[in-house]
């Protein structure tokens, strides 16, 4: 997404007379065009920088749709709650944006039509649902839908998120502290038992070979793994075919792969669903998904998917032939199509993959907790037996002699 700034600008109109005001724009260029576009010739623009980074969040465009549809439900005009809403808003770039596109609705333009001006801010998605309100009357309603399913899929999101997170986070931790005390600890209780001559049990022995290969060995590890990092990060934002190639692995990954593809699938038959219980047809409802879709992979699935079903193959059988999606997607799409009542379908999918997925990730982090504990209590209880076991061996040999 482009980082839209917001400018301060002097233009002089048809009659000579100096004006000024802000606008949102990405670059100077952008100013200058949409100036012309009012008849002003400009003379200064200056940006204001230090916009925060939460600006374009999601959550603020859910939350805009959702007062949205409050104030069109209690009878404000759209030009009206548009003003409204810019004059409460904490960011300067939405404040700047909302009276842009208030100005334009006041001038006659559609509000879907200037949403459309804004691409790298508002999916198709979110056209296309305001657009079927502005058609049949329900704007209101589609803004209040809109909000819901993107707050619905935004939440799901971050509880898969976080259930993929805590096993990795714990698992750096532990190997932190290791790399750490075989590094910095293990050599200088190793000098102090070398300097006895004494026999040393084998855990003993066993860790400190292990931390003279960390010490002697492990920065040389250390530089290549770093190397190898950077070197598949170039890969991957050189040639996006990597990105592809890593996210069908994560379909195979066991714990991974049903957290991941729930998600997805909870992500495009609910926005399907909505799409078409709004009454747009199902071949743009699916461009809609592909474009609202990050990975490369469900995104070439999706195209392929429209493609198929434009040349008049059932939409289940595409589902079924497409390799990603699980059994009871293309069952229930048949009954459906052969039903007429595929948007009920569609309906009972989304919300299957989304409780199906929330249950597995609460069971993934439920699970995991424990084994990760116990899986650090043997890290650390190992580590600590073999430094101090020889300390309790040398006070027996001691007191012999």
């Amino acid at each position: 997404m482009a980082k839209f700034l917001v400018w301060s600008w002097q233009a002089i109109d048809p009659l000579g007379q100096l004006s000024e005001g802000s606008m949102l724009a990405d670059n100077r260029s952008s100013v200058e065009a949409q100036l012309f576009a009012q008849q002003l010739q400009l003379l200064s623009a200056r940006k204001h920088t230090g916009s925060r980074s939460g600006c374009w969040h999601i959550q603020q465009k859910i939350q805009l749709f959702r007062q949205l549809a409050t104030l069109l439900q209690a009878g404000i005009p759209l030009a009206d709650g548009l003003v409204l809403m810019a004059k409460q808003h904490q960011y300067r770039e939405w404040r700047a944006l909302l009276l842009r596109i208030e100005q334009q609705v006041s001038q006659g333009v559609s509000f879907s039509d200037a949403l459309r001006q804004w691409p790298g801010i508002f999916p198709p998605l979110f056209i296309s649902l305001i657009h079927i309100g502005e058609l049949t009357g329900k704007l209101d309603e589609c803004s209040r839908r809109l909000a819901d399913q993107q707050e619905q899929l935004y939440c799901l999101h971050k509880k898969v998120m976080k259930a993929l997170r805590y096993p990795l986070f714990i698992l750096a931790v532990a190997l932190a502290v290791t790399a750490g005390m075989m590094g910095f600890v293990l050599p200088e209780f190793a000098a102090i038992y070398r300097s006895f001559n004494a026999s040393l049990p084998a855990i003993t022995l066993a860790v400190m070979a292990v931390s003279d290969w960390v010490t002697t060995q492990g920065g040389w590890w250390l530089l290549v793994a770093v190397i190898a990092t950077a070197f598949w990060l170039t890969l991957r934002k050189n040639h996006p075919r990597w990105k592809e190639y890593e996210q069908k692995l994560l379909l195979k990954i066991p714990l991974v792969a049903p957290l991941w593809q729930g998600q997805i699938l909870s992500q495009i038959y609910t926005t399907l669903s909505l799409s078409q219980q709004a009454g747009i047809p199902l071949l743009q409802g699916l461009t809609a998904v592909e474009q609202t879709l990050t990975p490369l992979l469900w995104k070439k699935v999706l195209t392929r998917l429209a493609s198929q079903v434009a040349q008049g193959t059932p939409f289940w059988h595409a589902v079924d032939s497409a390799g990603c999606f699980t059994p009871l997607c293309s069952q229930l799409i048949r009954i459906g199509e052969e039903s007429g009542a595929l948007d009920l379908m569609l309906e009972r999918l989304a919300i299957w993959h989304h409780d199906h997925t929330q249950e597995l990730a609460d069971t993934l982090a439920a699970a995991l907790e424990p084994v990760m504990m116990i899986t650090i209590g043997i890290i650390i209880g190992t580590l600590v037996l073999a430094m101090y076991l020889p300390i309790f061996q040398l006070g027996d040999a001691m007191s012999a002699g």
